[in-house]
């Protein structure tokens, strides 16, 4: 019986063990896609203790705590924050539970690469695990920066609002710390058309912003693209969209400048009024990325907010969004289309949520590739409730076997935690596994150079040519 999370944890023979130790291990980590506060690496902050940088806004975590019969003032904190070693000790309580689940790995990888812990957390060894590396978190070696200097991060992208000052990456750009970290512009509060009085609280911010006042659809489109232009310049060349589905049905101007008067007077939009203004707002977007010759990343299958009553005690993003089930090839088809036929399609790369879509995704991409641009049409990483070994396997699969995993520029985060790195150490070895199993049984020839050299380009170099941004010095 192999030991537990050894130096050949996830490889399973000879080939795949040569492979990550020598080609994958030591490369840099391009972490394209994260939710990391960015004030934090700014002030380069020290937790006090562990609880404060894991379960901080780690609702995987949380959701897992309630599975178990763990009160919220343990879980997320919320309405009433319990102390911070009591929630560790409800979430060490918790992780001999998650045998099976992601979780576990992720929190002994973590325990193991970035404090030395190489025993399993439990009840019983809780205080003595806590004290320990809440002691080294709050020395020098292990602020914030020193975590992502540590896990050998070359590049960070952030997820940033449109209304963003981006001050903290302004000072940031000044500084030669080993690495870079670029805002990714998110604009998804421009499409909440269905909601009149949040969208225009956010127009407000927008017209703050821009210096520029939002009365029709035209003024609100330059308004986001004086944000645009103003993130390019600050380093930007990374958008992102986080949406169920593709919007992409025929509408008129006049339909669209009709349904934004509306919104402008508090009436919020239905039916296929609300379809075709998404539609419009989706389209131009993606068209001022293309300008900028920016890459787009879509986000599609996420059906959030699913318990409304916990949503009314705790708000977003608290651990009760799910798989959706949405049509996403037809109109993902036409979007990109039009996108082609007017010159206008950026770099792309869709992720999904629901893993059905894989294959489907996958083929639909491989249609708009332009001849120019290596793996310009990406199906992204495995992401969130895919974010496994099963799930990091069938993207792989999918990607291989339907595209070209050669050009794949790779795994992120999509973190808020700064222990999470170790995510991308996972999914390198499960690379490494997939390539050396074919290897071993002569569906690869047995040339480490070839295929090595794909796993070096998976890990890293992919991701650097194809964004284009300025490497750390």
């Amino acid at each position: 019986m192999k030991p537990f999370m050894d130096e050949n944890f996830l490889l399973p023979n000879g080939a795949s063990e040569r492979l990550y130790h020598e080609y994958a291990k030591d490369m840099p980590i391009f972490d394209y896609h994260s939710h990391l506060p960015i004030g934090q690496v700014l002030e380069d902050v020290n937790f006090d203790n562990l609880t404060q940088v894991w379960l901080y806004g780690d609702h995987y975590k949380w959701r897992a705590m309630r599975a178990c019969g763990v009160s919220e003032d343990l879980a997320s904190g919320i309405p009433k924050a319990a102390g911070d070693y009591a929630r560790f000790e409800a979430w060490a309580s918790v992780v001999p539970q998650t045998v099976g689940n992601p979780l576990y790995h992720w929190s002994h990888l973590e325990l193991k690469r970035y404090f030395g812990v190489e025993e399993l957390l439990t009840p019983k060894n809780a205080r003595k695990i806590y004290d320990h590396c809440s002691e080294k978190l709050r020395t020098p070696d292990f602020s914030v920066r020193s975590i992502i200097r540590r896990g050998n991060v070359s590049v960070i992208c952030t997820t940033d609002d449109p209304t963003d000052n981006l001050k903290e990456h302004i000072a940031l750009a000044g500084e030669n710390w080993g690495c870079r970290v670029y805002p990714a512009w998110r604009p998804d509060k421009a499409l909440a058309v269905n909601n009149a009085k949040f969208l225009n609280a956010w127009i407000g911010k927008l017209e703050v912003a821009s210096g520029k006042s939002v009365s029709t659809y035209e003024n609100f489109l330059a308004a986001l693209q004086a944000r645009h232009d103003f993130f390019h310049q600050c380093g930007c060349r990374l958008s992102d969209y986080g949406i169920e589905r593709p919007y992409a049905i025929p509408y008129t101007a006049s339909e669209v400048e009709a349904a934004f008067r509306k919104l402008r007077d508090g009436t919020s939009l239905v039916g296929g009024e609300l379809e075709r203004c998404r539609s419009a707002i989706l389209h131009d977007l993606l068209c001022m990325d293309a300008r900028a010759d920016w890459t787009q990343q879509l986000h599609f299958g996420a059906k959030r907010d699913n318990n409304t009553k916990a949503f009314g005690l705790r708000g977003p993003d608290t651990g009760y969004d799910a798989i959706g089930q949405f049509e996403i090839g037809l109109t993902l088809v036409t979007l990109l289309d039009r996108l082609e036929s007017e010159g206008l399609l950026a770099r792309t790369i869709v992720y999904t949520l629901n893993p059905n879509d894989h294959d489907m995704i996958a083929s639909i991409l491989g249609s708009f590739m332009d001849g120019k641009t290596p793996g310009k049409m990406q199906i992204g990483a495995a992401w969130w409730y895919n974010d496994h070994k099963d799930g990091m396997n069938r993207q792989l699969s999918a990607l291989a076997n339907i595209g070209l995993i050669s050009r794949f520029v790779g795994m992120l985060t999509d973190s808020r935690s700064f222990l999470s790195y170790p995510r991308h150490e996972y999914f390198r070895r499960l690379l490494c596994a997939k390539l050396g199993a074919d290897m071993e049984n002569g569906e690869l020839p047995s040339d480490f150079s070839l295929i090595g050299g794909v796993v070096r380009d998976v890990c890293f170099n992919n991701a650097t040519n194809y964004f284009g941004m300025e490497l750390p010095k």
